[in-house]
């Protein structure tokens, strides 16, 4: 199983302090927290894509590309992809030139975004949102798998006899999780493709993300991928810790009763209850965690928010050490230890490309002889 953190690199003032990062100062933070989620030994580090204020990251590939060049393990991914406003074409060469200087670690998660007013920024209608992630993202799989592509869509101009350079890494396209929080049509667009399906449940019940997870397994089933316990799954978490839990939940509260996500609204407690969000001691972490498999089953892949609402880049590095140091390899064991051997890991640029090569193998050993192959073996 993967573990991981992923930021939505928001800007916000501190409210134990009255002191607000500058933009610069916010993205150079994200990539030290990239570097550190390495160094303590976590899997995934994931980057949001926003176009507004107040977050930063509009440009995910040029981040994620200057983490890579300081780097060498760690899989770099998105916790948002626009597919509905980027252009697939962009997204195709941009991703492919990212996994070549990753040397494949390179993952990404399709998404609608958190705004409306994204899609007239960039000549798009949101009444077309549903349709918009269909279309673009069957152009840009053709992309990545065909050498030269003829297409005409809805939505974009068409394309003929078009090859998106570079080609992916080893012939092998980044893999795709798809990101919703409410969309059944995206839990059966990560079904019908076999691709991963990412429910950052942050904000909502356990029961809404129960529905939404069951709801890609049967489907993915059905499209033939697999059993339903076998469909590549992901969560998100969010998480505070300290020592014991009383330090925690008063050293976070002003950060969560201020945050302009949910800030003002209902109370840490109520807040903790009802969705994932655990402020506590890292056993309380673990064991919160733990839970999320009997509701959910066995999955591939979690990544925790560790560094929104104002929070000092010095406290979330305490995060990460906590995290990699008591809290990851607990999860890693327990969870390898109940997880049945037919259900797979989350899928990495390696055993991508080895699937690829057995199938390649495969096709040729099915070819039919040719009759200069059964001339030949006869002299």
């Amino acid at each position: 199983m993967q573990f991981g953190v992923f930021s939505v690199g928001d800007v916000t003032t501190d409210p134990t302090t009255g002191t607000t990062v500058s933009e610069g100062e916010r993205i150079k933070a994200m990539v030290r927290i990239a570097l550190k989620a390495e160094e303590v030994g976590l899997d995934v580090f994931a980057q949001g894509e926003h176009h507004n204020p107040p977050f930063v990251p509009s440009s995910p590939t040029t981040q994620l590309g200057f983490i890579a060049a300081q780097t060498s393990k760690i899989i770099l991914s998105t916790s948002t992809t626009l597919i509905t406003t980027n252009d697939p074409v962009k997204i195709a060469e941009d991703y492919a030139m990212l996994q070549h200087l990753a040397d494949g670690r390179v993952d990404l998660m399709m998404g609608r975004g958190n705004t409306g007013p994204v899609y007239p920024w960039f000549g798009q209608d949101i009444r077309n949102g549903i349709q918009l992630a269909v279309e673009n993202y069957a152009l840009l799989r053709r992309l990545w798998r065909e050498e030269v592509v003829d297409w005409e869509g809805k939505f974009r101009t068409p394309l003929q006899a078009f090859t998106s350079t570079p080609r992916p890494l080893d012939d092998v396209p980044p893999f795709v999780w798809h990101g919703s929080i409410r969309s059944p049509e995206i839990a059966e667009q990560a079904a019908y493709y076999g691709d991963g399906f990412f429910h950052n449940n942050i904000f909502w019940p356990i029961t809404h993300t129960k529905r939404m997870i069951e709801l890609y397994r049967q489907r993915f089933e059905h499209y033939g991928h697999g059993a339903a316990d076998q469909a590549i799954v992901g969560l998100g978490g969010q998480i505070f810790m300290r020592k014991n839990s009383q330090d925690a939940v008063r050293e976070f509260r002003p950060y969560f009763d201020n945050a302009p996500v949910y800030g003002h609204g209902p109370s840490l407690e109520d807040f903790s209850r009802e969705t994932p969000l655990t402020v506590g001691s890292p056993q309380e972490v673990i064991e919160r965690t733990l839970s999320f498999r009997e509701h959910f089953g066995d999955y591939q892949r979690q990544l925790f928010l560790i560094d929104h609402a104002g929070l000092p880049l010095k406290t979330v590095l305490e995060q990460l050490d906590i995290l990699g140091e008591e809290v990851v390899p607990v999860l890693r064991k327990e969870f390898a230890a109940l997880k049945p051997a037919h259900v797979p890991d989350a899928p990495t640029h390696a055993s991508l490309k080895a699937a690829a090569e057995r199938a390649r193998d495969l096709e040729t050993i099915e070819e039919p002889p040719t009759v200069a192959a059964v001339e030949e073996s006869s002299r």
